[in-house]
């Protein structure tokens, strides 16, 4: 076996950035208030994209920004927004980028988090730029207590917006279930985007035992526990919402340096390579799985030549072991046996491609030698929980 050496992180990365971020729009994270938005709409919060800078960019309202900025306040307060989360669920830390806003950053900020049984009956619509909050808006978000939720991150100094300090990353130790957020700027300012890394969490007392459910799905409380390589895109982009929408919505790896000068196959067409890359799930639930979706949607001439997956049943001792030593487990066993993969394709994979019909918590695909998948989809049932499984624990191991 051979196995690429990666990189260590920077030593400035926290471990949560391997979560899914619960507030993105793309999965349909939504700013439902802000008190003041006239440079800048809160919405731009969430977008999908890392933020950006025109110089030359102007609206009526002054210079245009990628981000949150509210006008330089001269009333009493300070300026706050209502996030409502896409995927409500644990929350274990928060990304508050400051990029580009260099002069004009928030000087200070602080998020409260609720979880509200119904979901409020308003929200902000169209371009908001040079809009600030109506006395309605008021009388209705006022109605949340929002003030008195329970405090994530306190009052703490941001960093302005350059390359090497746009990232304030806060970790979070709360171990109950979010629905929303509130964002405090002090007293006014600019952010450029809120990142909310969590684990999502479904009831799953709701769902049919006999109904079938894509396990690994974010929003079903699916998430990554490690990989090989991701030079191009995150793991985490496979168990997203919808088909992706190109390239850096899915996982794509760096072309591996061991591939043999000239490539040879085996008697399927399946290269013949000694090594490959690969990423660890576990699952929202333990269940059965009975189908798969392998998805290299517009992966063209960088998609994988074959993949295999593998599964296993873990506590959450165990799946600890397996993020100390890098998922080299032994406890492994074949799901999906090597499949040659197609470009732009989306592969389906039913029962009788299977080799599993026991429960499992956690997976790991593993495609060779390189390349992207766009999406990965694990069809199956909940199963009865026996013993105390990873994935029905709230704490989160550290990676």
């Amino acid at each position: 076996m051979s196995e690429r050496r990666t990189a260590p992180k920077a030593a400035a990365e926290p471990d949560f950035l391997q979560f899914n971020d619960l507030a993105c729009e793309a999965v349909g994270g939504k700013v439902i208030f802000a008190t003041d938005e006239w440079f800048a709409p809160a919405s731009n919060l969430l977008k999908r994209e890392p933020p950006q800078f025109i110089a030359s960019a102007f609206t009526e309202f002054g210079k245009w920004m990628d981000g949150w900025e509210s006008r330089r306040k001269r009333i009493p307060g300070h300026d706050w927004c209502i996030i409502q989360l896409g995927v409500p669920g644990l929350i274990y830390g928060f990304d508050v980028d400051t990029s580009f806003f260099t002069g004009n950053h928030s000087p200070y900020v602080s998020i409260q988090a609720g979880c509200l049984d119904e979901t409020p009956p308003f929200t902000l619509d169209g371009d908001r730029t040079g809009m600030a909050t109506s006395d309605s808006q008021l009388a209705d978000v006022a109605k949340l207590g929002s003030e008195a939720w329970p405090e994530l991150v306190c009052v703490t100094q941001l960093k302005p917006g350059y390359s090497d300090s746009c990232h304030n990353y806060f970790k979070v130790s709360f171990n109950r279930r979010v629905t929303h957020l509130r964002l405090n700027m002090y007293p006014d300012g600019g952010i450029a985007r809120l990142r909310v890394y969590g684990v999502g969490e479904r009831d799953w007392s709701s769902v049919p035992s006999h109904q079938d459910v894509d396990l690994v799905a974010l929003t079903n409380g699916g998430v990554c526990l490690g990989f090989s390589d991701a030079h191009f895109g995150h793991p985490r982009n496979m168990i997203g919402l919808g088909r992706a929408v190109n390239m850096a919505d899915g996982w794509e790896t760096a072309r591996r340096l061991d591939r043999p000068k000239q490539l040879k196959v085996d008697q399927r067409g399946i290269l013949q390579v000694p090594g490959w890359e690969w990423a660890v799930f576990r699952l929202g639930h333990s269940g059965v799985i009975s189908s798969i979706e392998v998805d290299t949607k517009h992966f063209k001439g960088n998609f994988p030549d074959s993949c295999r997956i593998e599964a296993c049943s873990l506590t959450s001792e165990e799946e600890a072991e397996g993020v100390r030593g890098r998922w080299n487990s032994r406890k492994w066993q074949v799901l999906l046996p090597p499949q040659k993969l197609r470009p732009h394709h989306t592969h389906l994979y039913n029962r009788g491609d299977l080799t599993l019909s026991s429960p499992v918590t956690h997976v790991r695909l593993v495609i060779s030698p390189d390349g992207g998948v766009s999406r990965l989809r694990l069809w199956g049932r909940a199963s009865p929980i026996t013993f105390a499984p990873a994935n029905q624990k709230r704490a989160v191991s550290k990676l």
